[in-house]
């Protein structure tokens, strides 16, 4: 190429804009259902709206829809519904009916009976925190729903007891965005939430159903844990590694530093990473969350791996001025050397990952292209 012609550089897609509204979580939503749902037991009406306190203690109003009382004198039960709005956060569980069924448990003072409905995931695994059989509603909501109902329900519980039953309508279909069933979560979704608020793109419950995951593999005395940065890089590791139950095998995603950590505290004794050009760059340059919004790819690092395997001063330079990972990648495996390169890159991220999580753990790197096919596997003892 001559000095005068301009490099074809690839660009990224621009970034996308982020709201900043925020939402409330299924935790928060069924308590205010269970509180409106247990004020229409006692007083024959549903309000429309309900006042919750959410688990950091604030207080927010709550619209209530399909309130009614149903059943005889002797065995009423109060239904009421919040339809969750996750703000600007995307969510499988966007506009989700957190529905709560609220009857009296005669002569069972004092009580306050959690059941999960229709929707809500049985737990089928240990490793949750949560009881084997019983419905996936973590600890930090089934407190919440338990205070909201003790907060009005007054004087019956001098005497009587209440039963509360969550459900979602359609929640199957939902949990089927979600990493349920590799948790041994059936049937439903789960009913989470430490705040009750959900901020925009905090991904707060991804990054909680990746700390369940490992604690489920470990729970069954898995040997290994593979992490992966999404579906194709784990198709592409559940292929390199057979010997493996699918339970081993996590998509961290971009939470490198929760996986990590979790790994260490549970004592797996191997660790495997399956990632592409771009993630893995991130890894190199010591970033706890890979998100694009947190930090852009290092070119100079992508640029000097290039180097390192024989690409041409033009190319090296073309790589440093590109926006995306995936320009060198390409341009790499054009000139017979993306092995080579992505061997750079492997090291290096094990390198960077060691460092940052220190433990009595072998680290081997799995790499592939972007149509998830083999490029390399790289272990810590070459990396050194």
């Amino acid at each position: 190429m001559s000095n005068d012609t301009p490099a074809k550089i690839r660009k990224s897609e621009p970034q996308r804009k982020r709201g900043n509204r925020t939402g409330f979580t299924t935790g928060a939503c069924s308590a205010a259902a269970a509180r409106a749902a247990t004020l229409g037991l006692l007083t024959g009406t549903v309000p429309e709206k309900v006042v919750c306190q959410l688990p950091n203690g604030q207080e927010v109003s709550f619209a209530v829809t399909e309130g009614r009382i149903e059943g005889t004198a002797e065995n009423r039960c109060a239904h009421a519904v919040i339809i969750k709005d996750a703000g600007d956060d995307p969510d499988a569980t966007n506009g989700a009916h957190l529905t709560a069924d609220v009857r009296v448990l005669p002569h069972h003072a004092g009580e306050i009976a959690l059941r999960g409905g229709a929707g809500v995931g049985v737990v089928t695994k240990p490793g949750l925190g949560l009881e084997v059989g019983g419905p996936a509603i973590n600890p930090v909501p089934r407190r919440n729903i338990h205070d909201n109902v003790a907060a009005v329900a007054g004087e019956l519980l001098d005497h009587d007891g209440l039963e509360v039953t969550i459900s979602v309508p359609g929640g199957e279909e939902m949990a089927k965005k979600t990493l349920n069933a590799r948790l041994g979560i059936l049937g439903g979704i789960s009913i989470l939430g430490t705040t009750g608020i959900v901020r925009p793109y905090s991904t707060a419950a991804f990054r909680a159903s990746v700390v369940q995951a490992i604690d489920v593999a470990a729970a069954q005395g898995q040997p290994a844990v593979v992490f992966t940065t999404g579906g194709r890089t784990e198709k592409f590791a559940m292929r390199e590694l057979p010997a493996l139950q699918e339970t081993c095998f996590v998509q961290m995603g971009d939470f490198v530093k929760a996986a990590f950590q979790t790994a260490i505290k549970r004592r797996f004794p191997d660790v495997y990473i399956g990632a592409m050009v771009g993630k893995l760059t991130k890894m190199c340059q010591g970033l706890s969350v890979t998100h694009a919004w947190k930090a852009e790819v290092d070119r100079n690092i992508l640029a000097e791996c290039a180097q390192e395997v024989g690409a041409d001063s033009e190319l090296v330079e073309q790589i440093r001025a590109a926006e995306t990972a995936r320009f060198a990648a390409e341009k790499l495996a054009e000139l017979g050397l993306a092995g080579a390169f992505h061997q750079r890159l492997a090291c290096r991220a094990i390198r960077a990952l060691k460092g940052q999580y220190p433990g009595k753990y072998a680290l081997t790197v799995l790499v592939c292209d972007f149509e998830g096919q083999f490029i390399c596997r790289v272990e810590e003892k070459d990396a050194t």
